[in-house]
């Protein structure tokens, strides 16, 4: 797992620059624009809506999440499909990693990516003071978590995949509406009835309260462990499931 990973790594040293600009400085763009912009128009016409914060504040731990979901997404499926389909995994099948190693060496430094871009957001958020104190370093874990909780599956689905416009598809139709429906721009409360219970099911909605609730120092212990056990059960559920089809498509 650990050889995996260090190449990697190694691969990302070469080429994060590329990257910078839709991990880091598009959500960095979101939150000040729309943090910033948005949320002096908010403050002045609604501010009892947001629970008596900033609406920056509030949209802040929202992006953070949100931005560790595409991230990871992006990489645990584009990425993956990329490394199953062009060569990188398919060099990597006579050594003596096998693909479950490959499967975890690759969602290790997925996790890795999310980490490193979610440090910079919050010390973003730090310098605009939209954090509580040092409870927002627990946003850190909990915007990784978040996004492992994507990658995995995405990875487990991905590593089949044939032709990458699969992927566009199930970014534009599955990933991109889970902004709006997910509590990230505005309370699920808002929403109507009927459509709230289906926004509590989804991994995204854990993934803003838990960084939401943590940023802000509201966080519970009945809440959090909530939160923490459903993104658990899908990144653990995820890379089970990746070891059967990453084996399945690289040992066939």
């Amino acid at each position: 797992m650990l050889r995996a990973f260090r190449y990697w790594v190694t691969r990302y040293r070469r080429t994060w620059r590329g990257s910078i600009v839709i991990n880091v400085l598009n959500p960095l763009l979101f939150l000040i624009g729309i943090g910033a912009g948005l949320g002096s128009l908010v403050d002045d016409n609604a501010p009892a809506q947001i629970a008596g914060v900033s609406y920056a504040a509030f949209f802040a731990p929202g992006m953070l999440a949100a931005a560790a979901m595409q991230n990871a997404f992006l990489e645990g499926a584009g990425g993956v499909a990329r490394a199953a389909g062009f060569g990188a995994y398919r060099s990597a099948t006579p050594t003596p990693l096998d693909p479950e190693q490959l499967a975890a060496g690759h969602l290790l430094f997925i996790a890795f990516r999310v980490l490193v871009a979610s440090a910079a957001f919050i010390a973003v958020m730090a310098a605009f003071g939209l954090i509580g104190g040092w409870w927002a370093l627990g946003a850190l874990l909990g915007a990784t978590l978040t996004g492992v909780a994507f990658a995995a599956p995405a990875a487990a689905w991905a590593v089949g995949v044939r032709k990458l416009r699969h992927i566009d598809t199930v970014f534009r139709f599955v990933i991109m509406p889970l902004y709006m429906f997910s509590g990230t721009f505005f309370a699920v409360s808002q929403l109507p009835e009927w459509i709230r219970p289906v926004s509590y099911l989804l991994p995204l909605w854990h993934g803003v309260e838990l960084c939401r609730t943590l940023s802000l120092g509201t966080a519970t212990v009945g809440g959090s462990s909530v939160h923490i056990a459903y993104l658990l059960t899908l990144a653990i559920g995820g890379f089970l499931v990746a070891r059967v089809t990453y084996r399945r498509r690289l040992h066939p």
